[in-house]
């Protein structure tokens, strides 16, 4: 057996685009752990190539080079009678040759010059394990998340869609990256013109690299100076697996643990799984209290500016003789208190999030109390402005999706300046700002804010409150599906009705 020398210096500037395996082989060997060498045994002599870092070299050494020494082994294909292989590749296609030497493939020439491979796959796996959920956490759901490996990623979706209607596409994107990237729906169900939206907007990207769900959202969102994200992302399968089933599509990024479901609602980011684990009326208290603490965490401090501004006439006797008590001692005006505070608990969450887990938590609580308590005594900022901007932190840690509680967070700051400048007239020019926003946004074609706009009665059943399921027979008008019954509640009742138990009199 003989080992090419890979040490060589590259010094002929950029490399160019390979033209031949020979011209590959040539930049490959620059890396220290790219292996190409001549294989000599009785009865076959051939070249074989692999980088050592992305296959798996205990199964290369115990059972395909050993396998090359076997007589049984005439020629190229009589490896597969020798070791169990899941597919040997013949290929002359260059692209094919570079992206399966990358991706961890075993590569064997009969000949050093011969442009004609075999191809062998052994990448190595190396994955962490499936977790429990740390975003979208769940109290009576499932407790199992993505990971960064898109084999497991689908294979967790496909284990509870088991139908042969159940499809996953493949592409690369990225000039540099080539990024595994999977669109995951059912045949039959899902809308072909979102399906088609979806498979050009992906196909269509021109770009060096994709790193993760996220990032492929802002390049293909319908609109990328909104504030708002257009499709919903998740780290849940079985989130997934519920949108598919209602006839949307699902994204999946090799290397990320997260997935894009589109077309998505603004509904749908104040809804969480555990909502169709409870009763409804529960779930419908839950989903309003959302909004309302939504609401509430974009307004509260803007009508503290306009109040004390603009309007303390609006301010009942008692509350403004607290309000000047507990201002007495601040020397700025409100909209210079608020914004410090504001800001304060922007970079007391920031802290919170970049540092260690247990060191944040620490920061976070001792953090806000110290600061707080301090800021009140020190006469910078009132008692009262401090419990509004502490209820509306709190409140804004309820948005189930962390992207849109980011956009809740910077939508405050709009409306606080308006309030300034206009008072309550500039909170309702910015309310009408955002409204108007929100009409004309999309996602993947279809209106972000239904049903309110166009008005569907029948999807109401599932938005802002949840009703009974007996109640919920069709799937959302929205997504167009080509069967748009969930189930068919008539004959369900009937069949209900005729399951009573006898009871002995």
């Amino acid at each position: 057996m003989f080992w090419k020398n890979s040490k060589k210096k590259n010094d002929q500037g950029p490399a160019q685009p390979s033209k031949s395996i020979a011209d590959l082989l040539v930049q490959l060997e620059t890396n220290p752990d790219f292996n190409h060498f001549c294989h000599k045994s009785k009865t076959l002599t051939c070249w074989i190539s692999y980088i050592n870092t992305v296959v798996d070299l205990e199964y290369i050494h115990r059972d395909l080079l050993p396998a090359l020494y076997s007589e049984r082994v005439q020629c190229m294909k009589d490896i597969a009678q020798v070791v169990p292989i899941d597919k040997l590749i013949e290929t002359r296609d260059l692209s094919v040759i570079q992206t399966s030497l990358l991706d961890g493939y075993f590569m064997i020439q009969p000949s050093k010059r011969s442009q004609h491979v075999y191809l062998i796959p052994c990448p190595k796996k190396q994955a962490r394990q499936v977790a429990d959920t740390e975003v979208e956490t769940s109290i009576v759901g499932a407790h199992d998340s993505f990971v960064e490996s898109l084999e497991t990623n689908i294979n967790l979706v496909r284990s509870r869609i088991p139908i042969p209607q159940f499809k996953v596409e493949e592409q690369r994107i990225g000039k540099l990256s080539r990024t595994r990237i999977s669109i995951l729906y059912i045949e039959g169900l899902a809308n072909k013109a979102n399906l088609n939206t979806t498979r050009q907007r992906i196909t269509d990207l021109e770009t060096v690299s994709v790193i993760n769900a996220n990032m492929l959202a802002l390049m293909i969102g319908d609109n990328s100076q909104s504030f708002f994200p257009q499709f919903f992302d998740t780290e849940r399968p079985d989130r997934v697996s519920g949108a598919l089933y209602e006839g949307k599509i699902a994204v999946l990024v090799d290397g990320s643990p997260s997935a894009l479901i589109l077309p998505s609602t603004v509904v749908e980011f104040f809804a969480t799984i555990d909502d169709y684990s409870l009763t409804w009326p529960v779930a419908s208290l839950y989903r309003l209290l959302r909004l309302f603490a939504v609401a509430f965490s974009v307004i509260s401090s803007s009508l503290y500016v306009a109040a004390l501004t603009y309007h303390y006439q609006l301010v009942p006797k008692d509350l403004l003789a607290t309000l000047i008590v507990s201002r007495s001692s601040v020397p700025y005006d409100p909209i210079i208190e608020v914004l410090l505070l504001e800001v304060m608990i922007e970079l007391l969450r920031e802290a919170g999030v970049r540092l260690p887990t247990k060191v944040g938590q620490t920061i976070g609580i001792v953090g806000g109390i110290v600061i707080g308590t301090a800021s009140v005594q020190a006469g910078v900022t009132s008692n009262i402005l401090l419990i509004i901007i502490a209820m509306s932190a709190l409140a804004a840690f309820i948005t189930p999706n962390y992207r849109m509680a980011t956009t809740i967070r910077l939508m405050r700051f709009p409306f606080i300046l308006a309030a300034q400048m206009f008072g309550l007239i500039g909170v309702g020019l910015c309310f009408m700002f955002f409204v108007c926003h929100l009409l004309k946004l999309t996602s993947l074609g279809r209106p972000f804010i239904e049903p309110i706009y166009p008005m569907r009665v029948t999807d109401l059943k599932d938005s802002f409150i949840r009703l009974p399921s007996n109640m919920q027979g069709q799937r959302p008008l929205f997504l167009r599906t080509a069967d748009k019954n969930r189930v068919n509640l008539h004959r369900t009742m009937q069949k209900k009705g005729k399951a009573k138990p006898d009871i002995d009199e």
